[in-house]
């Protein structure tokens, strides 16, 4: 899978709110199927479904402890977005940066404007 293969499947996946809510989870620790499911008022087989698609985008991982098979948080998906994001960041920042100045100026400009029209009356 490449870098934007990788994304669309991560976006997607965190496009949920259930799956949301699992990820968030399993960022205290790792955990069975069967306590990810309990919060929810949905089926196992959709926890399950849920779980295969954060699977997919590598946003979780199964492991097995005897008969359990616990889930755990994959990190390194979040990783890429929050970078691929980033970038967003810093535009946004310059663009408000940007129009800080433009407010800026504009303040000066009637500024000097009221005080033109107050020296004007006298």
């Amino acid at each position: 899978m490449n870098t934007s293969q990788r994304l669309d499947a991560t976006f997607a996946a965190l496009a949920d709110p259930t799956r949301r809510a699992i990820l968030a989870r399993l960022a205290v620790g790792e955990t069975s199927v069967l306590e990810l499911a309990k919060p929810f008022a949905i089926s196992q087989p959709a926890v399950s479904r849920h779980l295969k698609v954060l699977e997919r985008a590598g946003l979780i991982s199964e492991s097995r402890d005897a008969q359990r098979r616990p889930r755990r948080l994959e990190a390194k998906p979040l990783a890429e977005a929050t970078g691929w994001l980033e970038g967003y960041r810093h535009f946004w920042e310059r663009s408000f940066q940007r129009l800080d100045v433009l407010l800026d100026e504009e303040k000066a400009k009637r500024k000097k404007i009221a005080r033109d029209k107050k020296g004007d009356r006298r």
